[in-house]
């Protein structure tokens, strides 16, 4: 399916390293793919880190542009633009310039599926039970459990109607058929309603432990699995629609049923989650699933219905049928002729039409809100959802004068191996009673049942500030023990929350730092992981490489990304964390590229010094530090020109 192929090129694009790059994919493969299936492909450049990905127009964009219901003029405008720039490729025509080319062979793409935490580690569909067995007993840094063998030989037990099943490692918790663009595509999401249709003749259903969700990327979708009959199949497997645009792809599944979480923690397991997804860094599907796999929407379709992930989906049945036989996935899957012949219904013109004539009337509960009174938005400070930011007050006028040139007498607030994501950063999920933020909540009259989501909750700063860091499966290697938003308050040595670290040093006037390894600030483009760290106090972050949307995002806040010189690391300088940072020459690092100096005084013995560029791009990311960032320079124009009267 299309969903293969674009954890293929995630895989084989990360490894070439590609951050920062644009991706133009062309060659002859290119003639074989619907515009669908390239958007699904280009849909994943944060993932493999590309800064944008790009596909020509050609005859198969124009056909698209028709059955989408574009209107004629904007058809022949796009084809008249693309010809006249030498944007238009024809089949057979010579390829432009680059400077690197990447042969990849579509007819080498097999079934696969990508986990368990990060969508470039494709996994041969043949070899998701091995892998998620051996995941079992491997130590974190390898990217596994850490499990000894008795735990892996943990189970408990789980009742659900009149019925007690046993819930083991690699249960399936989550299953669903989400994130926008994947479940756009006609291709993969008609073979999902047809192996749903088929398995259910076969009288298969979904254990009731596994929690199925179905969030097409386009009420069309709906529409077109309506007109086909295929819904109502994937409704009797327990895939109803409950919403369209991201869900459980960023953390919105909602809990799961009682007695699953129940068994989770009393059995200490490691269950599963496989989503139609773009990302599945550890925890950010639900807090209480430690392994998500990304999948297509079939295969999520038949990893429900088997209940676990520790299956081989290749040669193990999927059940037995009504009829008593064994019912394995090749028997389901639908032939590619039956699929083509269905897409037709998804390309009728004036169902897109009809479906978005209404777009931006927008839903009856948006009509029924009452206008506002005034051109500025009444702050009520009484709300805990929307608050006004403190990002254009007057401390952070006073605040936003530029970076200095110096750090002094800085305090780690966290050190942090590879691959920290924007996730572990900043949360997306549910908001645990037991945090800063959920005390915040319960201290404002908000009640658990309320709290509701942290993507919910980013228009409240206290909320988002008291989230920062504070990932159920982070690990700060100041608190090595401890999974969570935890870390070491020094130099007293306490072991306290990220959020407490970061107020106790800002009463004591103490800048902060963050330590980080490779890739530092993977996955998506969260403008909170940024805006977090900011509002704790972080000054600087020192990593040995970033990713690069997550990078001009700490340069927008004031945030000065630094890099280690090539070859040198934490673990290379012998940094604990535990010292205090002094930093110098960053406004020359800042505006030359030369290195600026870092001394690293330990409690005892002698300091550490050594130089980090500053992970600077282009002249524009320069001022922007140089102002304070993107909040402080727009704060800066405005008092700096003359306002125009009303």
């Amino acid at each position: 399916t299309t969903t293969d192929l674009v954890l293929t090129v995630t895989e084989r694009l990360r490894k070439a390293g590609v951050v920062g790059a644009f991706v133009e994919f062309s060659g002859a493969g290119c003639d074989a793919l619907t515009v669908p299936d390239r958007a699904t492909v280009a849909n994943m450049a944060p993932e493999y880190g590309a800064t944008a990905s790009y596909f020509a127009i050609d005859r198969r964009t124009l056909d698209y542009l028709r059955e989408t219901g574009r209107p004629a003029a904007q058809v022949a405008l796009v084809e008249t633009y693309a010809k006249r720039n030498s944007l238009f490729r024809e089949p057979g025509s010579c390829e432009p310039s680059f400077d690197e080319v990447i042969e990849f062979d579509l007819c080498a793409v097999e079934p696969c599926v990508a986990g368990p935490k990060r969508p470039q580690d494709r996994v041969p569909l043949r070899a998701v039970a091995s892998g998620f067995r051996k995941a079992l007993a491997e130590p974190p840094s390898h990217g596994g459990y850490g499990l000894d063998s008795a735990n892996v030989r943990s189970r408990g037990t789980a009742a659900f109607g009149d019925r007690t099943w046993t819930i083991g490692h690699g249960a399936l918790a989550i299953a669903a058929v989400t994130a926008c663009t994947n479940t756009s595509n006609p291709g993969v999401m008609l073979t999902a309603g047809l192996l749903a249709r088929n398995a259910v003749a076969r009288g298969l259903r979904v254990p009731p432990y596994v929690k199925t969700s179905l969030a097409p990327g386009s009420r069309v979708v709906t529409r077109y699995l309506e007109s086909t009959g295929l819904l109502g199949a994937l409704e009797a497997l327990g895939f109803y629609v409950v919403g369209y645009g991201c869900t459980t792809c960023s953390g919105k599944s909602g809990p799961l049923p009682t007695e699953m979480s129940r068994v989770i923690e009393v059995s200490d397991l490691v269950v599963a989650a496989v989503a139609s997804s773009n990302r599945n860094f550890e925890g950010r599907i639900h807090r209480e699933v430690r392994a998500a796999y990304l999948a297509s929407p079939p295969l999520v379709v038949a990893y429900a219905l088997a209940g676990r992930i520790d299956i081989d989906l290749t040669s193990e049945p999927l059940g037995v049928g009504t009829d008593g036989r064994t019912v394995f996935l090749a028997d389901l899957w639908p032939s590619a002729e039956e699929v083509a012949e269905l897409e037709g219904a998804a390309r009728h013109a004036e169902l897109y039409r009809e479906n978005y004539a209404s777009a931006f009337d927008g839903t009856p509960q948006w009509r029924e809100l009452d206008a506002p009174a005034g051109p500025l938005y009444p702050w009520d400070a009484s709300s805990t959802y929307l608050l006004e930011p403190p990002f254009f007050g007057d401390d952070e006028l006073a605040a936003g004068r530029g970076v200095a040139n110096r750090i002094v007498g800085a305090r780690a607030l966290g050190v942090f191996g590879d691959s920290l994501t924007t996730d572990h950063i900043s949360p997306a999920g549910e908001i645990p009673q037991a945090s800063d933020a959920g005390r915040y909540l319960l201290e404002h009259g908000v009640t658990p049942a309320a709290f509701n989501a942290y993507t919910m909750r980013r228009g409240n700063h206290h909320v988002m500030m008291r989230g920062t860091f504070a990932h159920a499966r982070i690990r700060n290697l100041l608190a090595p023990d401890a999974v969570g938003g935890l870390t070491r308050k020094l130099p007293e040595g306490g072991i306290c929350t990220m959020f407490e670290a970061a107020e106790a040093y800002r009463r004591e006037g103490t800048p902060v730092i963050v330590i980080g390894g490779r890739d530092y600030g993977m996955g998506s483009s969260r403008d909170w992981a940024a805006k977090g760290p900011r509002l704790l106090g972080v000054r600087a972050v020192i990593a040995e490489s970033f990713e690069r949307i997550h990078r001009a995002n700490l340069i927008a806040l004031g945030i000065v990304p630094l890099r280690f010189m090539a070859g040198a690391s934490r673990e290379s300088l012998g940094l604990a964390g535990t010292e205090q940072f002094t930093i110098g020459g960053l406004q020359s690092a800042i505006r030359e590229g030369t290195p600026a100096l870092v001394e690293a005084q330990p409690a005892a013995g002698a300091a550490v010094q050594f130089k980090v560029h500053a992970a600077i791009e282009s002249p524009v990311e320069a001022q922007m530090l140089e102002e304070g960032g993107i909040f402080a320079g727009v704060l800066n124009a405005l008092v700096t020109t003359e306002r125009p009267k009303c």
